[in-house]
């Protein structure tokens, strides 16, 4: 007897942002709960997971695949950022997605575009006071897809804290009818934080780069045991990413979650976050202590 042959179904891909509005208002008419995963692609299971709890939060699930280049400054990896939509819209179709929204930059960025969002204050600590104009193109982004899906919801994962916080704070300035939701820091089994950007690592600097995971695990058993003085914590977090083999510290710092404003006495909640260069590659990572 013959096998049935099954063919994968890949999920509806979308260009443009009329047919884009035209998916959602049927939805809408329809009284669907929509939400939205904005991505820049080149998916990993941190993507999957929040695409998952999408689905199980809501009627419909879009998933947005663009890389912004708003957000990238001109010494940063725009052109070696990796560009996988196939090989995404493969993995994407065994989780029920309804579309794909994968504009190119004309239809997000109109040659006569020129209206941006000036983030808030917590914007301009660690990656933005780094990275000069980033949140402007975060937040300017999000904005626009989120108009453009009148989603109930949007899924950010944890990983980029500081990018959590910022959209949250626009949305409800902003007054957007949109609920943020946030899925955990999703690791590999050796601890790393799983992130796009992990393709680029040689294999002895994917060993270097869980220097990262195992700072934020020492600094949160140490504040465990009862440290207090942030200057300590901080000082053996940058101290234990040297030992690692990681030199190119960007930032190694235990701040309040809710302003990002650097701790002087460890007060709970506390965040831990961690920005460094392994080789070429630039990696982030947190972790809150509650």
């Amino acid at each position: 007897m013959q096998a049935e042959n099954h063919k994968t179904v890949l999920p509806t891909l979308i260009r443009t942002m009329d047919r884009l509005s035209d998916c959602v208002s049927v939805w809408k008419t329809a009284g669907d709960r929509i939400s939205v995963v904005p991505t820049m692609g080149a998916l990993h299971e941190g993507h999957l997971s929040l695409v998952r709890a999408a689905r199980e939060n809501c009627d419909r699930v879009i998933v947005t695949i663009f890389v912004n280049p708003a957000q990238f400054g001109p010494s940063e990896d725009l052109e070696k950022y990796p560009r996988t939509l196939e090989s995404d819209l493969g993995l994407l179709a065994a989780l029920e997605v309804d579309l794909v929204f994968a504009p190119d930059q004309s239809t997000v960025y109109p040659d006569d575009f020129g209206t941006w969002i000036d983030p808030p204050p917590l914007a301009r600590r660690l990656e933005g006071e780094l990275r000069p104009g980033h949140f402007r193109g975060v937040t300017t982004v999000v904005l626009k897809l989120l108009n453009a899906s009148r989603a109930d919801e949007a899924w950010f994962g944890q990983k980029d804290f500081q990018q959590v916080a910022v959209v949250r704070q626009m949305v409800r300035d902003l007054n957007l009818p949109c609920e943020i939701q946030v899925g955990p820091v999703i690791r590999d089994s050796d601890g790393l934080a799983l992130s796009s950007r992990n393709r680029h690592l040689s294999p002895g600097e994917r060993i270097q780069a869980l220097a990262l995971s195992q700072t934020l695990r020492t600094a949160a058993e140490l504040i465990q045991d009862g440290e207090r003085d942030a200057h300590v914590v901080m000082t053996m977090m940058n101290q234990s990413l040297i030992d690692g083999g990681v030199s190119q510290i960007d930032y190694a710092v235990a701040a309040n979650p809710a302003t990002l404003e650097t701790l002087q006495r460890i007060t709970f909640p506390v965040v831990l976050l961690v920005a460094a260069k392994v080789g070429a590659t630039r990696l982030i990572d947190n972790c809150l202590v509650e």
